[in-house]
């Protein structure tokens, strides 16, 4: 696979950063909760900081938990087919600017429901996806961002990655990459760049993959 200019690659988070999937987020979890008459304001304030077989074990001890990541993955596939996604703005003409083979997408939701949700709103899918089944560690463990640098054949430090939640944050800052922070009023601990918004950080995204800015990493403190 070819890559950017220079060797410059950018590793994009997907929910939170390119899809605002927040309110699809908060009804499936909703829709689980009331299907084990659970509290859904509780159960989704749990989802918020745990993955799921953690927010199961906390919220629904004496369930099943293969039982209750099965109607979870049910509930997040029909609303792929069904629920309304939105992408931020700024995504389309970012990932439209890329060069093909310079980006990849490192998510914690699996391939088939990005894809789904690419396809609702028109962005571009990379020839790169790291989803949750492609690694046995998510974030914030490094693998996910260097699985995906491997099979752009990029090195770390030419990789940048955006992101918007703490865990994919120390996840970029562990593969030794520059992390920019992207949706958020405060910045994300350890970012080396923030952005209140993606449409903000667009053209420095650009500028980077095109090795239009020098940038050097500071280490994180």
């Amino acid at each position: 696979m070819t890559g950017g200019p220079r060797g410059k690659y950018v590793l994009f988070d997907v929910d939170g950063t390119l899809i605002d999937a927040l309110s699809n987020q908060r009804r499936v979890w909703g829709t689980w909760a009331e299907r084990y008459g659970l509290d859904a304001d509780e159960v989704y304030q749990v989802a918020l900081r745990t993955r799921p077989m953690e927010t199961f074990a906390q919220v629904a001890a004496d369930r099943d938990p293969r039982e209750c990541l099965a109607t979870l993955h049910e509930l997040e596939d029909e609303d792929v087919r069904s629920g309304v996604y939105a992408a931020f703005d700024g995504a389309s003409d970012l990932l439209h600017g890329l060069s093909p083979g310079s980006w990849a997408l490192v998510t914690s939701n699996y391939e088939h429901r990005v894809r789904g949700r690419f396809l609702r709103t028109a962005l571009p899918v990379p020839g790169v996806i790291v989803d949750a089944a492609a690694v046995e560690e998510g974030k914030p463990s490094p693998v996910p961002y260097l699985r995906a640098a491997e099979a752009l054949g990029a090195e770390p430090g030419d990789c940048l990655v955006i992101e918007d939640a703490p865990s994919g944050v120390r996840s970029g800052l562990r593969a030794g990459m520059t992390v920019w922070g992207v949706n958020a009023a405060v910045a994300v601990e350890g970012v080396h760049r923030h952005f209140a918004s993606l449409r903000e950080a667009v053209p420095h995204i650009l500028a980077f993959a095109s090795s239009e800015a020098s940038w050097t990493a500071p280490s994180p403190s």
